[in-house]
């Protein structure tokens, strides 16, 4: 293999342009520091959520009244 990396570009997932995805870039996946510093603002206000689990359907769960 050649001492060239090879540069592969990929959608950026917050302004859906094009990233390069390499070591030259700084803010992979992203394209620059504002998509990056956007999706960190978001996950900061809470509108990114990981999903909770949900229990098993065999685990007695208390009766709602």
């Amino acid at each position: 293999m050649s001492d060239i990396e090879r540069v592969r570009v990929v959608k950026c997932p917050s302004c859906a342009g094009d990233s390069i995805y390499a070591s030259t870039n700084p803010y992979r996946p992203f394209c620059c520091a504002r998509c990056k510093n956007h999706d960190l603002g978001a996950w900061a206000n809470e509108e990114h959520r990981l999903p909770e689990p949900s229990p098993p359907d065999d685990m007695d769960l208390p009766p709602v009244h």
